[in-house]
């Protein structure tokens, strides 16, 4: 249809002034879609659980604080003190059930008052979500990634050391070990570390209590791991062979100097596509006591050219050599190890939308286990977004070679300016409580088909 230009353009005559009262507005109309994913799951519930052996409870409680941590990851906000901006939404006090939101000083408080075995109920509360999502599925293996992350603080945090960080060199930082889920792209389980320790400091330990877990609730369900060559180790790679784990581990070229020498004496390459050839052998250590598969891959790369720059229009390049092992219990081909191994940079994917998206880089408290208590809400947050988009959509692809998630997840950025950033009005015509929206077809259609969806689970 084609339109006149009367009926496109206005003219401006003024800027309206402003005036503020006090009317039932909220700005996050799709935060409704999250109050039936908290009442399908009895989240407020589970939360009460994991304080309730607290013998003081504040008029707050420890569970809608963290319930009010959650739902500030997924309205966007970063500071505890950006709550004062949404302070007065209607929608979002009726989803948490309070009349009032509680102030900075409360929340930190709260924080502060929570005990090690909170923390350790959240993150049994952590798993039992990400279990109850696997049950849905019904899938017969699962791919864990196991990966630390630098969370660095400006303030003396308890816990915080001065570690290894390239960006920004003697920071005080956390380097918590975090077990992510391929297939649903969520985290299952966090390792709190200080910022001092190297990345299998307590891995062992934390990868054995993932298998189990898993284990307990999915006893025939086939798992398999991949880790970076910080992992590589003996003891690691036995236990996984005890539990009869499927894994791929990066090797380490510093630690191990035969690995040079035998790619160098290597004259035979095999071709793995266009780019890569490789050769295997079954080898181990002189410190190891069995010998193990290790696949040693070669990919032609285009060497940098140092030198003045010729504006020629074409311009030669000396092919070279990039070498990566890998160690695996793995029958598969070399083709699709290598495949499987290279999709574990989909963890980074993970990372990235937690530290950009969902604040996980932010550090609020002074005290180890408040922010232990934070960073659980923000992966908490995260889990449930991606959890309102498998309950609402089928997934997008079967499993493949190198594991990806089987949804097509929307960043939560994404949520948020599609569906939860939306200015609404709380009305009661005839007496009955409904939110109103403006009219955008687009919106309209995917809030009542999310919603269809959750209350069709519940």
């Amino acid at each position: 249809m084609k339109f006149s230009r009367s009926a496109v353009h206005r003219t401006i005559h003024a800027v309206p002034p402003l005036r503020f009262e006090d009317q039932q507005l909220t700005s996050f109309s799709g935060l409704i879609l999250f109050q039936l994913l908290f009442i399908r799951l009895q989240l407020i519930e589970r939360l009460r659980r994991c304080f309730r052996h607290l013998s003081v409870g504040p008029i707050f409680g420890h569970a809608k604080i963290v319930l009010l941590l959650v739902i500030h990851m997924l309205l966007g906000y970063r500071e505890l003190r950006d709550i004062r901006y949404y302070c007065d939404d209607p929608l979002v006090k009726r989803t948490l059930g309070l009349q009032r939101l509680p102030d900075v000083a409360t929340i930190s408080r709260s924080l502060a008052g929570a005990d090690k075995q909170s923390v350790l109920q959240l993150h049994q509360l952590l798993r039992e979500l990400v279990l109850d999502r696997l049950m849905v599925m019904a899938m017969g293996r699962i791919t864990l990634d196991f990966d630390g992350s630098v969370l660095g603080t400006r303030r003396q945090a308890e816990g915080a050391a001065i570690g290894f960080n390239r960006k920004k060199k003697g920071q005080r930082s956390y380097y918590p070990l975090f077990c992510t889920i391929a297939q649903t792209a969520q985290v299952f389980d966090i390792l709190h570390r200080s910022g001092n320790v190297h990345d299998s400091n307590g891995a062992e330990a934390f990868i054995l209590q993932c298998i189990r877990h898993i284990r307990e609730v999915l006893p025939g369900i086939a798992i398999e791991v991949r880790m970076d060559s910080a992992f590589f180790s003996d003891n690691i790679v036995r236990m996984l062979d005890r539990e009869k784990v499927q894994y791929t581990i990066s090797v380490p070229f510093e630690r191990l100097v035969e690995l040079k020498q035998r790619i160098e004496s290597r004259h035979r390459w095999y071709w793995l596509n266009h780019e890569c050839t490789y050769f295997q052998a079954h080898w181990k250590p002189k410190s190891w006591k069995f010998r193990h598969r290790f696949l040693f891959i070669r990919t032609a790369v285009k060497k940098q050219r140092k030198g003045p720059v010729q504006l020629d229009l074409f311009v030669p390049h000396q092919t070279g050599f990039e070498f990566k092992v890998i160690l695996t219990n793995k029958r598969l081909s070399a083709k699709k190890v290598l495949a499987y191994h290279n999709g574990r940079g989909s963890q980074e994917g993970v990372f990235a939308e937690l530290k950009s998206d969902n604040q996980l880089d932010y550090v609020p408290t002074r005290t180890w286990v408040g922010n232990q208590i934070y960073l659980l809400s923000t992966v908490l947050a995260h889990n449930l977004a991606r959890e309102l988009q498998m309950t609402a959509r089928s997934s997008a692809r079967n499993t493949s070679e190198k594991r990806p998630a089987l949804w097509d997840f929307a960043r939560m950025s994404t949520l948020r300016c599609r569906l939860i950033q939306r200015a609404g009005r709380l009305i009661r015509p005839q007496g009955y409580l409904t939110l109103s929206m403006s009219a955008n077809t687009a919106v309209q259609n995917e809030l009542l088909q999310i919603r269809s969806a959750l209350e069709s689970a519940a």
